[in-house]
């Protein structure tokens, strides 16, 4: 009779097979989507009333939103501004946010940071170095005028 035996002198871990492990990276990559998609969504949960009048925003993601929506978390924050060059409201912010201001044309609907702590608001076109916190959806040329054309205005901000 002969016996034949094989051993191994360490031990061997299987390998993921190359399936499962696709399987994992591509549920690691769903996990950091939806991650991603939650901090987007918060950052969208800011609303800007104007007057009283909430309207639609699309904010940038970028630090100075980011800090905003501290500054505007819980009880909310509030921006008494007036009108300048008969083409926006600009109102100071109490303090000053992280900027990137680059050289650019604002167009109706814009929002900017200005020199870090103020707010503008277009409602027409100016060229400037600004920081871009947004643009306000579904108001044409002349509603914003309407809404934002009186002397002074009340912008208040409020995020969760």
């Amino acid at each position: 009779m002969v016996f034949a035996a094989a051993c191994s002198g360490g031990q061997t871990q299987d390998a993921p097979e190359p399936e499962a492990a696709d399987a994992q990276e591509q549920q690691e990559q769903s996990v950091q989507s939806a991650e991603s998609s939650a901090e987007e969504d918060k950052m969208t949960e800011m609303i800007l009333k104007i007057n009283g009048e909430e309207v639609n925003v699309t904010w940038e993601d970028n630090d100075s939103v980011r800090a905003l929506a501290e500054l505007a978390a819980g009880s909310g924050l509030t921006a008494e501004t007036s009108i300048y060059g008969g083409f926006e409201q600009v109102g100071g912010l109490g303090t000053a946010l992280p900027s990137s201001d680059t050289q650019q044309t604002a167009q109706p609907g814009d929002i900017m940071l200005y020199s870090s702590s103020n707010i503008v608001v277009f409602f027409g076109n100016n060229s400037w170095a600004y920081t871009k916190l947004g643009h306000i959806e579904g108001k044409s040329a002349d509603e914003l005028r309407a809404l934002l054309g009186g002397e002074t205005c009340e912008i208040t901000l409020i995020s969760n």
